[in-house]
């Protein structure tokens, strides 16, 4: 494990990212970011998408990365914020908003949990040059945090919470993030996927029979009742 961590390429990149560093991200990188990121979720995608409202701060100007998540934020007597900790949510659940909002943002880089679908990236990202950038595991919210440096603005926060609000974050060494698709739509995720999948049928070689034959036991995962 420590081998194959040591041969992680890692990437620092600046935001707004360039067309020619998007092009040169490679699946399985590791990155951290210098610049700024905005946090849009379906909240901000309805007030933006479907109502026509717009921010105070023109985010399209600043940068060009979107993180899914869920800040945790506290306020200073001055009225300023902090950051403490940012929580990545699973980025699946906003597809249906994504075509719209890479034609209309310019975002070219969606930072999540989890990843999205084969079927996403061709059809959602690939067309729009865009790349998905995952949180590495649980637990490395703080560690995140330690990379938010400033609040630059931040919108509807009292109608929509924290975690819903649009955040506009000012960033230092923000990481470590883990590319998971690349403008070509090659998805980390799905290439590990179909390693492990090719290999699970010689799990079952060999096995004899239940000994109890319950109701729902077999070898074949094909007949799996669940």
């Amino acid at each position: 494990m420590g081998e194959r961590a040591s041969k992680l390429k890692t990437v620092r990149l600046k935001t707004p990212i360039s067309d020619e560093d998007l092009k040169s991200l490679e699946i399985g990188s590791v990155a951290f970011l210098d610049g700024m990121l905005y946090t849009a979720r379906e909240g901000v995608y309805e007030k933006i998408l479907n109502k026509g409202e717009t921010p105070d701060v023109d985010f399209t100007r600043l940068t060009n990365v979107n993180f899914h998540c869920a800040p945790a934020a506290s306020q200073n007597d001055d009225g300023s914020y902090n950051i403490g900790a940012v929580t990545a949510t699973a980025s699946f659940r906003f597809a249906k908003y994504l075509d719209r909002w890479f034609s209309e943002t310019g975002t070219k880089v969606i930072i999540g949990k989890g990843g999205m679908s084969q079927a996403h990236y061709n059809e959602l990202y690939v067309p729009h040059g865009a790349v998905y950038l995952t949180t590495v595991g649980y637990g490395t919210g703080a560690l995140l945090g330690r990379g938010i440096v400033d609040v630059e603005a931040v919108n509807w926060l009292d109608e929509l919470g924290i975690a819903q609000a649009m955040w506009i974050l000012k960033l230092e060494n923000f990481g470590p993030l883990l590319v998971e698709s690349d403008i070509h739509g090659n998805s980390l995720f799905e290439r590990n996927n179909k390693e492990v999948n090719e290999r699970v049928e010689g799990l079952y070689e060999g096995l004899k029979p239940p000994a109890l034959a319950r109701y729902g036991e077999t070898r074949n995962k094909t007949d799996e009742l669940i």
